[in-house]
């Protein structure tokens, strides 16, 4: 009997104690993460790490400015850079929501494109700079790579010694597939995409601190108007938009995960108005802080 990748799933779940896990959960293996959800969620705001991300279970809507897209079980999500959005999510009950999230390791990415565009040849020309979302029918290489990857992360030894290849296989196999456009724009040092992947790399390292718009532009190397719109194709919000949903979101995890006080929250993602901060956070959220903390 063929087993599922939602069955694969399950079964890690039960294997590694996670059958009541409401959320994320790193594994074993650096960069790849179970998550498991057993509620259908109505849309809210959220960031969305790059990545890969795979459904064995449930179904999600995301939105992104006008942008809209779905996935579920038989696709996958690439993200190409960490995107402030919006989320819906849906599973019926007794069928939880089950995925996996890959990170993309640039190193191992910046390998495997040398080794498929080898000099002199030309890496495949990228399309125009765009939208870091993209869904993709899940392939059966890709699925049977990722239910290899299930049994082996049960195995702290046999992640150790199968996960860096089976990690491999997976990149390759999104690399090559249908959206491998989105990573190879990432390996595209000088492109757009990549300065702009690098700069909002800095945003969430350091989202606390008095960032300029004009700084990131420097750091990219780019003009500010260059940067304004190459900056708005990648995420479709500007800079200072894009700065302000990171420290939202961020103070949101502070406050109802580790019951951190508003005002420290506030100040820990780099606000230094306590009001200003509630009245973006309930314009953001559609609620008050406070109500938040009570949950």
């Amino acid at each position: 009997m063929t087993t599922t990748l939602a069955q694969a799933m399950g079964h890690f779940a039960e294997q590694a104690g996670l059958q009541q896990l409401e959320g994320v959960a790193d594994t074993c293996l650096p960069g790849v993460r179970f998550f498991r959800a057993s509620r259908s969620t109505p849309r809210q705001p959220l960031t969305y790490e790059s990545g890969i991300l795979i459904l064995g279970q449930g179904n999600k809507i995301i939105h992104l400015g006008e942008q809209q897209v779905a996935y579920g079980p038989g696709s996958y999500l690439v993200v190409g850079v960490p995107l402030p959005l919006e989320c819906e999510a849906y599973c019926r009950p007794g069928e939880p929501i089950l995925g996996l999230s890959v990170a993309v390791d640039l190193q191992r990415l910046h390998q495997q494109v040398t080794r498929l565009y080898p000099p002199p040849s030309r890496m495949t020309p990228c399309r125009a700079i765009e939208c870091g979302l993209s869904c993709a029918c899940l392939p059966a290489e890709l699925d049977a790579a990722c239910q290899r990857l299930l049994v082996a992360l049960a195995s702290p030894v046999e992640a150790a010694i199968l996960g860096p290849g089976l990690l491999e296989e997976i990149l390759y196999r999104v690399l090559t597939g249908e959206q491998g456009h989105v990573l190879l724009q990432l390996a595209h040092h000088d492109g757009h995409y990549a300065r702009i992947a690098r700069v909002l790399g800095r945003i969430h390292r350091d989202y606390a601190e008095p960032l300029t718009v004009e700084s990131l532009a420097g750091a990219a190397h780019m003009s500010l108007s260059t940067f304004h719109r190459a900056f708005r194709q990648v995420t479709r919000v500007s800079p200072l938009q894009y700065l302000k949903q990171i420290r939202l979101n961020r103070a949101r995890e502070l406050i109802q995960r580790e019951g951190r006080g508003i005002a420290e929250a506030a100040a820990l993602v780099g606000y230094n108005s306590p009001s200003q901060f509630s009245r973006e956070y309930k314009r953001h959220f559609a609620c008050n802080p406070s109500g938040d903390q009570a949950a």
